[in-house]
């Protein structure tokens, strides 16, 4: 992978990561409609995940800073034990154990059968729907303070589906979100939360595991290609929030059903 590639590679997933169209289904895609030597693989795009990461946590740091301080002091007076920010990190760290447990058990999968254009194309229409359904009937009620550890593992669950290329993490946690009552500001701001632990674990696994073959795409290549990660993915972070304030989230659903059923007509026409 040559240094125009990675920088290619880190715009695709800074802007995809945080925005709900799927970052694992544009950068499996991405080399097969260049022509690129092939899918740099799961590991690959684990890693340069770290980028946009870094991102969440530079954007989040004062969120990060009182979850920290409230967990903490929880432990020392029970009567911090209810405080919406001592919640809000017990409900991040309750949540992110779904996504560890079924990551590990469908590991192979997720790094093979998954990797499917068509694959990405039908996830695509199928959690647009469930995006457009959320926006639909979620009572979008409820703020960030009042997320609890059921919140936290609920959502979680639904961050499982993000393992599915095309599904897109930052729209299934976000949809989780508003089906459980949160407006969607807050139902992205915890979606962004959520990514911290189970994108750090994920990409620090893929990078001690498939090291070797990292290696042979470049180290340089890779480290381009998180930090280009890390830089747009910081405005999209920012961009999404202040988007998500006002406005829903139709113009994505209409963006994965045009992608998902361009992908699935050339898929037929060009293996069928």
């Amino acid at each position: 992978m040559d240094l125009v590639q990675a920088v290619v590679y880190g715009i695709v997933q800074g802007l995809t990561e945080f925005l709900p169209i799927s970052s694992s289904g544009h950068l499996l895609l991405l080399p097969i409609w260049t022509g690129w030597k092939h899918d740099p693989g799961a590991g690959f795009t684990a890693v340069i995940q770290l980028g946009t990461i870094l991102a969440v946590l530079i954007y989040f740091r004062q969120d990060l800073g009182r979850m920290y301080r409230a967990l903490i002091g929880s432990l020392k007076d029970k009567s911090l034990k209810n405080s919406p920010d001592a919640a809000l990190a017990r409900a991040v760290l309750i949540g992110t154990l779904p996504i560890v447990t079924v990551g590990l058990l469908l590991e192979k999968k997720i790094d093979s059968d998954f990797r499917s254009p068509l694959v990405v194309g039908i996830a695509l229409i199928v959690f647009g729907a469930v995006l457009f359904a959320s926006e639909r009937f979620g009572r979008q009620s409820r703020s960030a303070k009042s997320v609890t550890l059921k919140d936290g593992l609920v959502i979680g669950l639904w961050q499982c589906l993000a393992l599915v290329p095309g599904s897109s993490r930052s729209g299934s946690t976000i949809a989780g979100g508003l089906f459980s009552g949160l407006d969607r500001s807050s139902a992205a701001r915890f979606s962004f939360l959520l990514s911290i632990p189970a994108i750090t674990l994920s990409g620090s696994y893929k990078l001690v595991k498939e090291r070797h073959q990292l290696l042979e795409e470049g180290a340089l290549s890779t480290i381009v290609a998180a930090a280009v990660s890390f830089v747009v993915g910081y405005w999209a972070i920012a961009f999404l929030m202040k988007f998500l304030q006002n406005r829903p989230t139709t113009v994505f659903v209409m963006y994965r059903f045009a992608l998902g059923t361009f992908i699935i007509v050339w898929f037929c026409a060009t293996h069928w």
